[in-house]
């Protein structure tokens, strides 16, 4: 069986929930037809991402720092 892909938004929409702390993560999980497992690692990856959205500039010349380290660019 194929995995189910769900889309940024829905990912997102799910996380804001969760972080609301209105309903566990069971409720959320179940109102939304997927597994606790999945809104813990949307969670993580949200959190762990929060800079990018707070410093947008710091993370394109961090990648592009990276590229030129990785000889694709000059």
């Amino acid at each position: 069986m194929a995995r189910k892909k769900y889309s940024a938004e829905f990912k997102t929409q799910v996380v804001l929930e969760a972080l609301k702390g209105e309903k566990s993560l069971n409720q959320i999980a179940q109102d939304n037809n997927i597994l606790p497992k999945n809104i813990e690692r949307w969670k993580k990856e949200f959190l762990a991402n929060a800079e990018i959205a707070m410093e947008p500039s710091k993370a394109v010349k961090e990648y592009k720092d990276k590229i030129k380290e990785l000889g694709l660019i000059d």
